[in-house]
């Protein structure tokens, strides 16, 4: 019966195949490109036009190609490709940082567990030799991905040229009175006796079922509110992802809010979930201030946590 209906149908036959094939055709699509120099060919055509730089941050060579990796790189391409069909010249020169705690900690890791013990020297040559590793495989996964860019004249923070332009750097800092030495709280690490980055900071995650939210109130006044302290409205919410998102305040016009004061703070709460409010958060010795009708609240401007 099925034969019989697709022999009805008069539709048009094409060489399209029913499935794009993306893991087979990927590939053959990036080789093209590399056959056909796409890249050298599309700087030679914009010589002499307004050239648009994006600088490559360059990713650190301790693994493969995570989603941020990716990410960055292809956000980067497809503003370059986009700028390149504007009639601009988009050079991009693809980088590998070699250097940092997080290589330092990964080949110390495998040293620990190969049992191997290296003086300071041996421990520098073994984070070159890993780092170099990951810049092959990180190439090729940026590659795969289709990012366009001279991989030709490609950039490694522990290349020699690249750190003695670093250190000519420095030393013009030094010459212009910019160095010099004080004190400043910074994050430490105990164990690897180094100080850390903030992106190095690991935190402890908390699960939590609900959160409560303060969103700060500029000017309360506006409504005819007059707080004891700064004011800030509280929601309860077990989606916290949805917060960047989030544009409004929803209050019934007829239930009862109050102002609960602690500290040098004020919060506004649905008066039903006062006790509750306080005990989850914490706040022992709160008291409590004016009252409202969720009506009195309308049109209230509040910013949000984030911004």
């Amino acid at each position: 019966m099925a034969e019989e209906l697709k022999d009805t149908l008069n539709l048009p036959v094409t060489d399209f195949p029913m499935r794009a094939g993306l893991a087979e055709r990927e590939p053959l699509r990036v080789a093209h490109w590399d056959r056909t120099k796409l890249y050298e060919r599309i700087q030679a055509r914009a010589k002499g036009k307004p050239a648009f730089v994006l600088h490559d941050g360059p990713p650190f060579t301790n693994g493969d190609v995570h989603i941020g990796t990716a990410l960055n790189k292809l956000l980067k391409d497809a503003i370059l490709r986009y700028k390149s069909m504007r009639g601009y010249r988009t050079p991009y020169v693809p980088g590998w940082d070699c250097h940092g705690l997080p290589i330092e900690h990964k080949v110390m890791k495998e040293l620990q567990a190969k049992k191997q013990s290296l003086d300071a020297l041996g421990v520098r040559k073994a984070c070159a030799d890993f780092s170099a590793a990951y810049i092959e495989k990180q190439r090729g996964q940026f590659r795969r991905l289709g990012i366009l860019a001279d991989w030709k004249s490609e950039y490694r923070t522990m290349d020699p040229a690249y750190e003695a332009e670093i250190l000519k750097g420095f030393s013009s800092f030094v010459e212009q009175g910019l160095v010099y030495r004080s004190k400043k709280p910074v994050y430490w690490s105990i164990p690897c006796q180094t100080a850390l980055a903030e992106a190095e900071i690991e935190y402890l995650n908390k699960k939590s079922h609900s959160i409560w939210v303060a969103f700060s109130v500029p000017n309360p006044g506006a409504k005819g509110l007059h707080p004891a302290h700064p004011l800030s409205v509280v929601i309860w919410t077990t989606t916290p992802w949805t917060l960047p998102a989030n544009l409004a305040i929803a209050v019934h016009p007829e239930l009862e809010y109050v102002e609960v004061k602690h500290g040098e703070k004020s919060y506004l709460v649905a008066r039903a979930r006062r006790d509750a409010f306080v005990a989850e958060c914490g706040l022992e010795g709160a008291v409590d201030g004016q009252i409202f009708k969720g009506k009195v609240l309308e049109g209230l401007v509040a910013r949000h946590p984030f911004i």
